[in-house]
């Protein structure tokens, strides 16, 4: 991998912009040379959270810009995302219990769990009105 790269691309609040996000990300992820299933694994964490944005994060209709950063340095990869929307910490949600089967499955919160489970660590900070969402992730290259 690079020395030190920074990628950075910003996408409305739709769901049709989710297409340009796992575009966005394959197109830094085959840059950086990064394996397959990082990229996947990324991908998914990234939809997850994009998802929860564009449903949950503005009381409006109105558009509103949604700035992902990624960074690369040696085997880790940053990626910090920023919204203007409602504040949501992610951090300090309580990891789910897991249902022992389908049938007993509620909906909501699995899709936190699961990106704190695809990534390394998860921050959250709020400042000058917008959420804050830091990722790292140690990733396998090519």
């Amino acid at each position: 991998m690079e020395n030190r790269s920074c990628f950075a691309f910003e996408l409305a609040n739709t769901s049709s912009e989710l297409s340009t996000l796992c575009e966005e990300l394959e197109r830094i992820g085959q840059a950086l040379k990064l394996s397959r299933r990082s990229i996947f694994e990324i991908n998914l964490a990234m939809d997850e959270i994009f998802t929860n944005i564009i449903s949950y994060g503005y009381t409006d209709q109105a558009e509103h810009t949604v700035r992902v950063c990624v960074s690369a340095d040696a085997d880790h990869l940053t990626i910090v995302v920023e919204d203007d929307g409602v504040p949501f910490n992610p951090v300090e949600r309580l990891t789910p219990k897991v249902p022992d089967n389908v049938e007993s499955c509620k909906i909501g919160g699995l899709g936190i769990h699961l990106v704190k489970n695809l990534v390394d660590d998860i921050g959250y900070r709020r400042c000058d009105g917008k959420n804050i969402l830091t990722l790292t992730k140690t990733v396998e290259t090519t």
